[in-house]
């Protein structure tokens, strides 16, 4: 298999292209610490020989991960957690205690992805899932720490994006592993250096009170870098923690609106796209308007869904968490 794209950071970081529809949607993070390796996050199953191929080339025997690391159990996360179990015979899984049994036992979250797509366009997109010998499962509650090999990695548990949400901070870069809790952002949106970031809402435990609440609790660790799987290394975080904060409000506030509507999702995707136009017109964006809907148009589609989703729950649902 070619190369995937691989971008190389400091202190050992590097990011792997998880070739997930298209380059520069999805990275897999790599960690390496003195001839040891740990991945975050993985992609689907069809992702992991280009990761082999990166480890590859960078002399990183299979042997030498020691850890695979999910934020969440999202397939495009997590879709390719069997196949590196498969692959890395030392590595040890390490999830949030609310997705462990979902690892050992996928057949609901199949099932649950199979039922959105339809199984010929499941298998296409995200290939086999296996269960996990749950005794190479660790389960990461919140403030717990890993060592890899001297270098210390702490789990914050973040909701809002979802209830199985691990954020990790990395003491040696003063950075996060930050999956989808600090939002997306994607390179093409990059403009004199400054990034653009989106909160993703996609379905289905969108929980505004928890988002804003996760994305203080990271600041509260004045990081110098987050590491979004959607795509990588973005500075400038005290600026794009405010955008945040100011798009997930405005994200509900979209969502209130629209909550009468016969045709909800037409009409909170419609106001997200020209929410989004809107501040990359200010942000500076140069790209040509199909292009920028590209980018944007699944994103789009799945915040709404989940918006939509977050409208029909009981506010009660949340207390229970």
């Amino acid at each position: 298999m070619s190369l995937p794209l691989v971008i190389d950071y400091e202190h050992g970081i590097s990011a792997i292209d998880a070739q997930f529809h298209r380059p520069k949607r999805a990275a897999i993070h790599l960690i390496a610490e003195k001839g040891v390796a740990a991945l975050v996050d993985t992609g689907t199953s069809f992702s992991i020989p280009g990761v082999a191929a990166a480890l590859e080339q960078k002399s990183i025997p299979a042997e030498a991960v020691a850890y695979v690391i999910l934020t969440h159990i999202h397939l495009d996360h997590a879709g390719g957690a069997s196949e590196c179990m498969r692959l890395f015979p030392n590595a040890k899984l390490v999830v949030h205690p609310r997705g462990a049994s979902h690892m050992a036992n996928p057949a609901r979250l199949v099932a649950g992805a199979v039922g959105v797509y339809g199984e010929a366009e499941f298998k296409r997109v995200y290939g086999e899932i296996y269960p996990i010998d749950a005794g190479r499962i660790i389960e990461a509650p919140d403030e717990s720490r890993i060592d890899l090999n001297g270098r210390s990695l702490l789990f914050l548990d973040t909701p809002g994006h979802a209830r199985h949400h691990n954020c990790i901070y990395d003491e040696r870069s003063q950075s996060f592993f930050t999956g989808d809790t600090f939002g997306v952002s994607y390179r093409e949106f990059d403009v004199d250096g400054l990034e653009f970031v989106i909160p993703t809402t996609s379905p289905v435990q969108f929980d505004p009170a928890a988002a804003h609440a996760s994305i203080d609790r990271i600041m509260g660790y004045q990081p110098r870098y987050a590491y979004l799987t959607h795509y990588s290394q973005i500075g400038h975080l005290a600026r794009h923690a405010q955008s945040l904060h100011d798009l997930l409000d405005a994200h509900v506030e979209i969502a209130q609106r629209a909550k009468n509507e016969e045709d909800r999702q037409t009409v909170i995707a419609s106001a997200l796209r020209e929410l989004f136009l809107q501040r990359l017109e200010k942000h500076g964006c140069r790209l040509p308007l199909d292009a920028t809907d590209e980018l944007l148009r699944s994103d789009i589609r799945l915040n709404a869904q989940g918006l939509i989703h977050w409208l029909d729950q009981p506010a009660e649902r949340f207390k229970q968490l």
